[in-house]
């Protein structure tokens, strides 16, 4: 069937009408891999960006609805390259709690901190798996989520190969090991097991994280191809091999200093019980569990208070091989390990990024973390960056984070996939 040149125009004319362009006029521009626009123009389009530049060489499409952002700040949403959708619900976990409508809730909480998406590292399951698949397409209401699926363990190479391919079949974005004691307190996964997983892991195409404590179970890992280090090396500083190990093999680094305060903060309260930032993400319930002096108590005398007291040392040695790697050119990825009891999703990864920047990153070193670095450690080059072609998943700051990462909490707009969040 032909198709006369008049109703080709009328159908090309119908399609542009329908197009939902965003201009966003006069705001900084944080591009997300260091190029920053002082005044600039971001154009959206159905969801993507399809222009961003100095406002005075972007042309914005006629029709197109304008939003003055003068004075403002505009990045890329927040991405935590390590991070959880769980089965939680504020202070307590069980099976029962990994619901699509709890999932769904801890996303929208990710989001309206500013975290557009989230890598969810393991025990996930077939809600978080729909939940995934459905933000391919069509807008967000919430965070974006990548799965890991179920955390990789076995005792021999023969079952590691086996669970890999269960965990595989589920169509993860990426797996996950956990080669860790626990300071002493389990059996760490068998050497030839790790292997097995990590060399099977690649056959079917997938990278491969792991969840790391000690330094030699690092370099061993990333050695034998381990993708991706979960956690900060914690028990004693890294060396010049190691940082040039992760260079080489073009490995990232995820810090999750997070993981190691919610060890340990809430032995008494903790300094940020009455943030209102934090407070307005967890309820008023949450914030009366966690000042409660009887439960305080119970939590110091738990076993597991000894524990937290030598994570509480090990931070500190976290802190410092962040600040090692960094300056010798290893790529960090912004991660937490929030989801889990205690670990508050949202509010702990602006704690993130004011952790790392007491480990003397600098603002734009920290939000390059978390945006384009993070995205570009889980090999994503749709989001992270203001970029033309990328999602249009960004933020609207009142502040700027370049001279204060806590600037970042100055949200005015949430945007993912060119929609505007409550």
């Amino acid at each position: 069937m032909r198709i006369s040149l008049t109703a080709l125009l009328l159908i090309t004319s119908a399609l542009s009408a329908s197009a939902q362009t965003t201009a966003f006029v006069g705001g900084r521009l944080i591009i997300g891999g260091g190029e920053v626009i002082e005044r600039g123009t971001l154009v959206v389009t159905d969801g993507r960006i399809t222009a961003a530049g100095p406002t005075d060489r972007v042309t914005i499409p006629p029709g197109a609805t304008r939003i003055d952002t003068t004075g403002k700040s505009i990045m890329p949403g927040l991405i935590n390259a390590h991070g959880h959708v769980a089965a939680t619900q504020g202070l307590r976990s069980s099976p029962e709690f990994y619901t699509r409508d709890n999932l769904l809730s801890q996303l929208r909480t990710y989001a309206s901190y500013g975290v557009t998406t989230v890598y969810s590292l393991g025990d996930d399951k077939a809600a978080g798996f729909t939940l995934r698949d459905e933000g391919r397409s069509g807008p967000l209401d919430r965070a974006r989520l990548f799965v890991a699926g179920d955390v990789i363990t076995a005792d021999t190479a023969e079952a590691a190969r086996q669970r890999t391919d269960q965990v595989a079949d589920q169509g993860p974005d990426i797996l996950k090991i956990r080669v860790d004691d626990n300071l002493g307190t389990s059996r760490k996964m068998p050497e030839p097991a790790w292997r097995a997983a990590v060399t099977r892991a690649h056959e079917r195409q997938l990278r491969m994280a792991v969840h790391i404590f000690y330094l030699e179970d690092a370099r061993a890992t990333v050695t034998a191809g381990a993708d991706f280090v979960a956690h900060s090396v914690r028990d004693i500083p890294i060396d010049a091999s190691f940082a040039q190990l992760l260079r080489f093999r073009n490995v990232c680094y995820s810090p999750t200093l997070t993981r190691e305060l919610s060890t340990y903060v809430f032995e008494s309260t903790p300094p940020f019980a009455d943030d209102p930032f934090f407070v307005r993400g967890i309820g008023d319930e949450v914030r009366r569990q966690i000042k409660d002096p009887n439960r305080q108590a119970q939590t110091r005398a738990n076993p597991a208070a000894a524990l937290g007291q030598r994570y509480k040392a090990g931070l500190q040695v976290a802190l410092r091989n962040l600040k090692s790697l960094s300056d010798q050119g290893v790529r960090i990825a912004m991660g937490t390990d929030t989801g889990p009891p205690g670990r508050f999703q949202g509010y702990f990864e602006h704690l993130e990024l004011e952790m790392m920047a007491d480990a003397g990153l600098t603002p734009a070193q920290i939000i390059r973390s978390a945006t384009v670095d993070a995205a570009a450690c889980h090999q994503n080059t749709t989001i992270g960056a203001l970029e033309v072609g990328r999602q249009a998943d960004l933020l609207v700051l009142g502040a700027n984070p370049l001279d204060s990462i806590r600037a970042l909490r100055q949200i005015e707009q949430v945007w993912i996939g060119g929609r505007r969040l409550p």
